[in-house]
C-alpha cells in the first residue's frame, strides 16, 4: 500500500491487518481507489496470510493477472512456472515453481501448514524426469 492509502486507512481508524475483512467496493469507497487498485489491495490482504506468500509472489501473481486463489483453482504449476518465464523472457530460480506448487496446493484446498519448500523434492524428481520446455528462456533472471 502507498503512504497515502495508509495514511487513509488511518485516519478512518482501520489497521492494515483489517483490510482483507473488507469488500474490493468497501476499499474503493474508503481509500478513494480506482476498482482495479482495490483490487490489488484486497489481493495482497488477502494472499500474503498464506504461509510462505510474500509481497514479491504476489506482485508476480498480479503480473500474470491473477488475484484470488479461486483463479488458480485446478491450474497446474509447472505451467504458470513456464508461462510466468516466457512472459518476463527469463528463467528464474526452481525455488518459484515450489511456490507456484504451494499456492495452487492452497487454491485446490490443501492444509495450510506446508510451505514452499515441501514441494522442493516433487519439483526435482518432476524435473529430473520431465526437464524444463525446449522454449524456455535462455536468459537467467538473475542477469537482468
Amino acid at each position: 500500500m502507498t503512504q497515502e492509502e495508509k495514511a487513509c486507512l488511518r485516519k478512518r481508524k482501520i489497521r492494515i491487518a483489517e483490510v482483507v475483512r473488507l469488500t474490493q467496493a468497501e476499499i474503493v469507497l474508503l481509500l478513494e481507489v480506482s476498482p482495479m487498485r482495490a483490487k490489488e489491495i484486497h489481493s495482497f490482504a488477502t494472499l500474503q496470510q498464506l504461509p510462505s506468500i510474500g509481497i514479491r509472489f504476489v506482485e508476480d501473481l498480479h503480473f500474470m493477472g491473477i488475484y484470488c486463489l479461486e483463479e488458480l483453482r485446478g491450474k497446474n504449476p509447472v505451467a504458470l512456472l513456464d508461462q510466468y518465464e516466457r512472459m518476463k523472457g527469463a528463467w528464474y530460480d526452481p525455488c518459484l515453481e515450489d511456490q507456484f506448487r504451494l499456492i495452487v496446493y492452497f487454491a485446490n484446498g490443501g492444509a495450510l501448514t506446508k510451505q514452499w519448500w515441501d514441494f522442493t523434492d516433487a519439483r526435482k524428481a518432476f524435473r529430473i524426469k520431465n526437464g524444463y520446455p525446449l522454449d524456455r528462456p535462455k536468459i537467467g533472471a538473475h542477469t537482468l
